[in-house]
């Protein structure tokens, strides 16, 4: 982080920001290190590429796919050209401007006919002796900066977006998995209910309980056939293509992803130095700094050197001639001594937006570190949740087991069975929901961490398309 040379800079340029409060803040505010948990690791990952901790082939492809094609993507590199563009028309203040002008005109008088021509080089150039153009170009600059740091946060958030996506899809797919498994095993325990009603061991009762309750599981199957395909159908607008073109590679079930067993997270130090809006935050108050030492510069004069050279005859024929020359060279010197206070209004307006930028970035990085904070302690927790729901699922599927080996034997009733079977799926859909839920605390993380430590690297042409 430049925190010495911004502060540097706005005292130069006097805003009227608490400049013993900024510097408090930045010395004393960000802590060492996060809680301490052995879920995480305080050092940065030398892979930059998050996403390849889950170990999925598919989304690691979409991930890049996404990068190459998407939409948002393609338009934040076209705003990074506009500010290119504009830093660059800014910096062309730099350098003379240089101008031609011709002209021919015969005339027909009672006199006779006559031909006039004229050809003359225009120069004009502002010597920035004061640093107005020096200035306004610099704030153009850093304002490119910030273009480039929006674009690195738009690919932070597709990246994670993609990623999201894709976990909500697997968890689609998982939990209709579940739901077939227990049809089926509902299927199994229906006959076994049918035949020993056809023996006449039990009543009709049973019979239409078990049916009860393999319909209803039958019920829930389209649904999750529905979020599927509309998962798929948001994975293929994120990579640029048509809803049902990612449809049928994407319908073949999967689990879910497995976590890495330690999330490298860095120090919070790290974390504001990367995150791209903390990024866009510092730069954009190294443009407003910029762009009020350019409004101060206004108020004193302006150097400029004009010059000309060019012909101009109304013999065509000797136009080039040394006597049809005419030239001029010589600076000049323009003050505006009194704009209605219009520069000092700039100047204060020009302040006003520089201290609301440095309040913006100090809400940035709290921001960034409550983020971090808030998706680290959910992510435990979620481990948590997922360990006492495995347990839970064992335990209802030991339930199911002995329930109905009663059952069999005639030595319970049918409604443990029952009870048996929609714990089991209850569980087993909480094992799948805390799961995934659990994968997308880390994808926020990561996300919430700047979702990439080197993102120049992760590939990319933002071609136009």
């Amino acid at each position: 982080m430049q925190r010495k040379v911004i502060w540097v800079v706005l005292l130069l340029v006097g805003s009227t920001t608490s400049y013993a409060q900024m510097d408090k803040y930045l010395k004393d505010s960000i802590p060492n290190a996060w809680v301490e948990s052995e879920l995480f690791d305080p050092t940065l990952p030398s892979e930059d590429r998050w996403w390849n901790t889950f170990n999925d082939s598919v989304l690691s492809r979409l991930i890049v796919e996404a990068v190459e094609n998407n939409y948002d993507i393609l338009m934040a590199a076209d705003r990074m050209d506009q500010s290119r563009a504009n830093m660059r028309m800014q910096q062309s203040g730099f350098y003379p401007k240089i101008g031609v002008e011709a002209a021919w005109m015969p005339q027909q008088s009672q006199t006779g006919r006559t031909q006039h021509g004229s050809a003359q080089v225009d120069l004009s150039w502002e010597v920035d002796l004061i640093g107005s153009i020096r200035n306004r170009a610099k704030s153009q600059k850093e304002m490119f900066n910030v273009s480039q740091s929006e674009y690195n946060a738009v690919l932070v958030s597709l990246c994670a977006q993609v990623a999201s996506t894709y976990i909500n899809l697997r968890v689609a797919q998982n939990q209709l998995y579940v739901a077939n498994i227990n049809l089926k095993s509902q299927e199994d325990i229906l006959k076994i209910a049918e035949a020993r009603y056809s023996a006449g061991l039990v009543s009709a009762l049973d019979v239409a309980q078990a049916k009860t309750v393999y319909e209803s599981t039958k019920a829930i199957i389209p649904a999750w056939e529905a979020q599927s395909i509309c998962y798929s159908n948001a994975l293929s607008v994120l990579l640029g293509k048509y809803p049902w073109q990612m449809r049928k590679e994407l319908q073949a079930y999967q689990r879910l992803p497995n976590p890495p067993s330690k999330i490298a997270v860095g120090i919070p130090a790290q974390i504001v130095r990367q995150r791209p809006d903390v990024t866009a935050a510092e730069k954009t108050i190294l443009s407003k700094a910029a762009y009020v030492g350019a409004t101060k510069a206004d108020w004193w004069p302006k150097f400029y050197v004009h010059g000309s050279f060019g012909y101009n005859s109304e013999n065509f024929k000797d136009f080039v001639n040394k006597d049809n020359m005419v030239w001029q060279i010589g600076p000049s010197i323009r003050w505006n001594i009194f704009t209605g206070l219009e520069n000092n209004q700039a100047t204060k307006l020009a302040k006003a937006q520089l201290d609301e930028s440095i309040n913006n970035y100090n809400q940035t990085i709290l921001i960034a570190l409550e983020d971090v904070d808030n998706a680290m302690n959910f992510y435990a927790k979620s481990i948590d949740q997922i360990k006492a729901n495995a347990s839970a699922v064992d335990q209802a599927k030991l339930t199911l087991t002995l329930s109905l080996d009663l059952y069999t034997q005639g030595l319970s009733g049918f409604q443990n069975v029952l009870d048996a079977q929609r714990s089991l799926l209850s569980y087993e859909n909480a094992y799948v929901d805390v799961a995934g839920t659990s994968l997308q605390q880390l994808i926020l993380l990561y996300k919430a961490l700047g979702g990439g430590w080197q993102l120049e690297n992760v590939p990319t042409t933002a071609k136009k398309k």
